[in-house]
């Protein structure tokens, strides 16, 4: 099986990332849409609004939105089909979840990504 790779949309395309989904809700800011190679956009998936902004603002620390994040998740039936089209994707190629967020050590792609590797192993 392939695996679950990161990586930010301004970052250039390679051969390897396979399917190449774009896991945020908004679009992300500078780039145009032709100018960036995808083949979903998943906006389903992402934190609710409730979440991003007591997050952003500093109101809530990552560990509890990650912990929301995570129970959005779970009681989601497009994230378990998600989930679900993600293993079929991995039995031929990676699947590269792109996301905008300045900081790659704390944001909902690594959670997400986190998620589907568990649930996909579930499955």
């Amino acid at each position: 099986m392939h695996e679950i790779r990161l990586k930010r949309v301004y970052e250039s395309p390679s051969p390897d990332d396979g399917v190449r989904v774009l896991v945020d809700r908004l679009w992300p800011r500078g780039v145009r849409k032709a100018d960036l190679p995808h083949d979903a956009w998943a906006k389903e998936i992402t934190p609710s609004a409730e979440l991003r902004t007591l997050y952003h603002r500093g109101e809530m620390p990552f560990a509890g939105f990650r912990e929301g994040y995570v129970e959005e998740l779970q009681g989601s039936e497009g994230a378990a089909a998600f989930a679900a089209k993600c293993k079929e994707w991995l039995q031929t190629e990676n699947v590269t979840l792109l996301f905008a967020a300045k900081n790659q050590q704390e944001n909902h792609a690594l959670v997400l990504a986190a998620w589907l590797r568990r649930k996909i192993a579930a499955l």
